[in-house]
């Protein structure tokens, strides 16, 4: 089968994003093939991420930018196999040519704070005319009606208002914060998903939409998909730390050099992990034979699994669990992870590249997560300058005249 199509080839989006929620939901569409056009602000310095330290110079990583050729690795790694044009879109001769740009794409992606698209006239309801089989993707912190206050909502509000700081920790700790910015990385994903629903639709009927999602929303329904109100009316503990009782064995467990995770919820794997210790007679013990049992006896089981873990070294532990056909693994640093042999062959994570001064750190990026059989998907062309293919698409996808385009320069649109 042929693998040089790309899934999302022939389709162009128009990029508003900027920061990370949007940012990521334009990448992955990138990766499947769109052409991606980043719509910068040259009187802000372009994405906010273009300035997120650290940046690759000439000489490698630096906290501080040291000449304009430098790039922030977060832009390194968002905006890959995207093009760049600046736009001042509170110049009236810019909105033309952001209009302009809509009516030859098929998807805008947008992440502003609610009522902002609104107030610069460059919202849904004030473009789909122009082009009715338009697909406008909203990506924002409590969706298109806006809420809480200014509306504004970095990931960590997100977290807050979620619930999942408190899912993580131990009863009476203080609310945990994730590291990963989980609500800033799940909204665009619902955002991709329903981009790509409503392109199919638009394909079949001829009608494109305005898709709406919110980072709040997003996060809040995953917290949902735990019956956490059920588990706190029958009186099982929401916060656990390291161990979950109701699925016991299970959880993460300190060795002599670093930790290991155990999930053994079945009366199989349980048996598994008895065998493991060098106890397999307790796989018959009325307190550990069945699950009812381990739920109940939960805090003897996991101190005996600490307690036998806690001489052995993480290799040797997940060694002998595993031979017991017990699901473990180490627990890995972030390293450790994105240099897996297996992820990287896959194309799941990928080494970045800056755009003037090649590979010259060991820095690895998100690649594209979903192997297609007869498709090509990747992330190989490195992130643009700001504004540097801003006469390139106004001529080509346009078909401005460079007069036309000078003049714009001039008048402070571009």
């Amino acid at each position: 089968m042929s693998t040089t199509a790309r899934p999302l080839e022939g389709k162009t989006v128009i990029d508003l994003t900027t920061a990370l929620s949007g940012p990521y939901a334009t990448l992955l569409l990138a990766g499947l093939g769109a052409r991606v056009i980043k719509v910068e602000n040259p009187t802000r310095g372009g994405d906010s991420s273009r300035n997120n330290s650290p940046y690759v110079t000439r000489e490698g990583l630096s906290v501080l930018r040291t000449s304009d050729e430098d790039m922030s690795v977060s832009m390194m790694l968002r905006g890959r196999n995207k093009e760049s044009v600046t736009l001042n879109m509170k110049h009236p001769e810019a909105r033309q040519v952001f209009l302009d740009l809509v009516a030859n794409a098929d998807i805008v992606v947008e992440n502003y704070s609610a009522g902002v698209t609104s107030r610069l006239g460059i919202d849904y309801e004030s473009v789909r005319h122009l082009n009715p089989a338009l697909v406008y993707t909203s990506i924002s912190g409590f969706g298109a009606q806006g809420g809480a206050g200014t509306g504004k909502a970095m990931d960590t509000i997100i977290q807050a208002l979620s619930g999942v700081m408190m899912t993580a920790g131990k009863p009476g700790d203080g609310p945990v914060r994730f590291g990963l910015p989980i609500g800033d990385l799940v909204a665009p994903l619902f955002g991709v998903i329903g981009t790509l629903a409503a392109v199919l639709q638009a394909e079949r009927t001829g009608e494109g939409q305005h898709v709406d999602v919110s980072m709040l929303g997003a996060l809040t329904s995953l917290v949902a998909c735990e019956p956490f109100d059920a588990f706190e009316k029958i009186g099982l503990p929401l916060r656990t730390g390291d161990y979950v009782p109701r699925l016991a064995p299970f959880g993460t467990f300190a060795t002599s050099d670093g930790w290991f995770a155990l999930c053994a919820p079945t009366d199989e794997f349980a048996r598994g992990v008895m065998t493991a210790l060098g106890t397999p007679e307790l796989a018959d013990d009325e307190r550990f034979a069945r699950r009812d049992g381990r739920v109940a006896n939960a805090d003897t089981l996991h101190a005996m699994i600490a307690q036998w873990a806690q001489h052995l070294t993480t290799a040797d532990a997940t060694a002998r669990l595993e031979a017991a056909g017990v699901p473990a693994a180490p627990v890995r640093s972030t390293a450790e992870a994105v240099r897996d042999p297996l992820v990287r062959e896959r194309g799941e994570v990928v080494q970045l590249a800056h755009p003037s001064f090649g590979v010259q750190e060991e820095l690895f990026g998100a690649g594209l997560p979903m192997r297609l059989s007869a498709s090509e998907t990747s992330l190989s062309e490195p992130a643009p300058g700001l504004g540097e293919h801003t006469e390139t698409v106004l001529r080509s996808l346009l078909g401005y005249a460079d007069e036309q385009i000078a003049k714009l320069r001039d008048s402070g649109a571009l």
